[in-house]
């Protein structure tokens, strides 16, 4: 079993592309090969290894709505699955696998323990520009990847290099670090990688990664930690609060985990969070949007729309990186026929559509607003902050407008939501990610863009952390929120919105209203509203929810995943006999239980039919038992140096456990 664990923490894999190092962004299909022990001399081969690691970042597959579906199980978007998550007993703990890996971290300390000591001696031939540039793209990986274990796991080992098959070294080294000095040594990482990397990014293309690419994840780390341990203060999920597993190992390495130090820790991570993301900010504008929604060929075209699902991205300013696809050389997905019919079986849910403003700045419900109802989608549209008029789409509207004919998939025009044949899943579709083109829509074979990182999280990510540093929003913070809001097309007075703001009815359909169980106050709502109705379907929701801690009501009040309003006036879209909620034969959910269509609640049958719940537990992932057991003395894994997390147990199978 040590053998074991030894070949998986020493072995790697690699992928090397024997092509130039203009070569784009994964713009091919990586060959595999055995590394010769005169590899990493060249420039072009540091260029050829480090581009095989921006498979750690997210982008579209093939079989799937992409990065446009990842926020699906939030209470954003919802598919025709419930996640385990929201049932307490459900998600347990693995034997083998799960999140405790190292192999992304092994194959780029691989690189960086290889090429730096040949870099000091001058070993490395080419442009020492470029050279740089790949040494701080393999420290921007491993930044991101400390990060990805972070999220998941909190305390994580930091390895920074590569061991020999030694089993007290490698069982030393699984000793895990608290997570915040894991989020320094990931801030010092994203250093060293803005300090190195180039301003633009020297594809010319904006296919690898930039020093502002950087800095905008730099403000994302320290924002996310510093609400963190703002939101999870003195509980077992920071260190050294009541019943810290890693207090017990006696791991209070470093930094000094009281109650003081903890606060000065979060306005470090604020200022970092604060300085990063305003450099970003002011070196990027934002897209602009006309305010059209193009359904003919004689309409002007959107940049904002075009921005998600273009071709060639490079030209849009707020777009720091993003994935090129190639149908040629075979590097294509299926976006583009998904955002036509269905989104791939992921809607929205009516908390989201509900979260958005009128264009007059006020909310749905509030006095004055000019809201018309939801018995139509149409509806939900008219006069709304322009995101959702413009992304929701609604039936009988255009799909394709060029080459109608030319992919095999084509859907010209949104039909009635298809939630009988489950295609739909809550009824409401969105329009980010369609192209056009039905060329693109040949299944499986398209190749629009891929967004990595945009700008316009730089200007939340300064909002938020500058009002959590002062309690106020400064004159920057208010510049960049009425930019966002200006472009958005709705009135620029984000006072008004904040006025008119009942918590209470926000708190129905946001989870973003709480933190801890209790309600935040209007102007902290609005911020995450904002960032809500900005990045939907971008794949930042659930990182948001748990750093906010914004999921310990479900404890305590069940949340009814809903759609659109199926028992009203659209219900005459279907067939008669379609819509049938009897027991045994139920196609939706019955209207007694609520007029808006809930996808987990047809049957009774469903472990979530009365709603999502939530156990603490679940803010943070179980560590597999294998990991113990190799690295514990015989069978006892009490004696391993890792811990479990919070709630968790060291028995295979066993669901979360309540926390004191």
């Amino acid at each position: 079993m040590m053998k074991r664990y030894i070949n998986t923490l020493v072995l790697f894999s690699l992928f090397v592309l024997t092509v130039s190092c203009s070569d784009d962004f994964l713009d091919r299909p990586p060959q595999s090969q055995i590394i010769p022990e005169d590899y990493l001399y060249e420039e072009s081969q540091l260029a050829a290894y480090t581009i095989n690691l921006y498979g750690i970042l997210p982008s579209h597959g093939n079989w799937s709505f992409g990065t446009f579906g990842i926020d699906s199980d939030t209470d954003n978007m919802a598919d025709l699955s419930y996640d385990n998550k929201y049932v307490p007993g459900q998600w347990r703990v693995p034997q083998t696998d799960g999140s405790w890996s190292f192999t992304n971290i092994y194959n780029i300390n691989y690189f960086l323990n290889t090429v730096l000591p040949r870099w000091k001696n001058g070993e490395i031939t080419g442009s020492e520009n470029m050279i740089e540039q790949y040494i701080g793209e393999a420290y921007f990986f491993r930044a991101f990847e400390y990060f990805n274990k972070v999220q998941a796991l909190g305390d994580f080992p930091i390895v920074k290099k590569n061991y020999a098959d030694d089993k007290e070294v490698l069982i030393d080294v699984s000793k895990r670090t608290p997570r915040s000095e894991v989020v320094r040594f990931i801030i010092s990482d994203l250093d060293s990688a803005a300090a190195m990397m180039q301003n633009t990014s020297p594809d010319g293309n904006k296919n690898r990664l930039s020093k502002y690419s950087a800095l905008l994840v730099k403000s994302r780390v320290a924002l996310y930690e510093a609400s963190w341990l703002k939101n999870f203060k003195g509980t077992a999920f920071v260190p050294n609060g009541s019943g810290w597993p890693g207090a017990a190992k006696n791991y209070n390495q470093g930094w000094n985990y009281e109650a003081g130090s903890i606060d000065a820790e979060i306005d470090w991570l604020l200022d970092q969070a604060m300085e990063a993301s305003k450099e970003v900010a002011d070196a990027f504008s934002l897209t602009p949007n006309n305010g059209v929604l193009q359904q003919t060929v004689t309409d002007s075209q959107n940049p904002y729309f075009d921005m998600f699902s273009d071709t060639d991205m490079s030209g849009y300013d707020e777009v720091l990186l993003w994935r090129d696809y190639d149908q040629g050389l075979g590097v294509v997905h299926n976006v583009p026929v998904e955002a036509m019919r269905g989104n791939a079986t992921v809607g929205l849910t009516k908390g989201l559509v509900d979260s958005f403003v009128m264009e007059n700045g006020l909310p749905i419900y509030a006095s004055g607003s000019g809201y018309v109802g939801d018995d139509y989608i149409a509806d939900v549209r008219s006069n709304r902050d322009g995101r959702l008029w413009l992304f929701l789409k609604q039936p009988e509207q255009i799909n394709v407008l060029y080459n109608v004919n030319a992919g095999t998939h084509v859907t010209p025009v949104e039909p009635i939501p298809e939630i009988i044949n489950r295609i739909y899943a809550t009824g409401y579709a969105i329009r980010k990610g369609l192209n056009y083109d039905g060329a693109q829509a040949n299944n499986g074979q398209g190749y629009t863009g891929s967004i990595v990182f945009r700008a316009t999280e730089a200007y939340l990510n300064y909002i938020e952390a500058s009002y959590l540093k002062t309690g106020s929003i400064n004159g920057t913070a208010s510049s960049y929120w009425i930019a966002i809001r200006e472009r958005a097309g709705v009135d620029t007075d984000f006072n008004k919105t904040i006025a008119a703001t009942s918590m209470a009815l926000e708190a129905a359909g946001d989870w973003g209203a709480y933190t801890a169980g209790q309600l935040v106050e209007p102007t902290l709502y609005n911020i995450r509203r904002e960032r809500r109705n900005e990045l939907f379907a971008e794949g930042l929701r659930w990182m948001d929810l748990k750093r906010w801690r914004a999921i310990d009501q479900l404890m305590t009040q069940n949340y009814h995943i809903e759609g659109f309003k199926l028992w009203g006036p659209m219900q005459n879209w279907y067939d008669s006999g379609e819509l049938t909620y009897e027991t045994g034969t139920a196609t939706v959910s019955s209207p007694n239980r609520s007029t808006y269509l809930r996808p987990y609640e047809k049957t009774g049958g469903e472990l979530v039919y009365d709603g999502y719940s939530w156990a603490m537990a679940h803010y943070l992932d179980p560590i597999a038992i294998q990991h113990f057991l190799i690295t514990a003395e015989g069978a006892d894994l009490s004696t391993s140096p890792i811990y479990q997390n919070p709630g968790w147990t060291l028995k295979a199978n066993d669901g979360a456990q309540p926390i004191d």
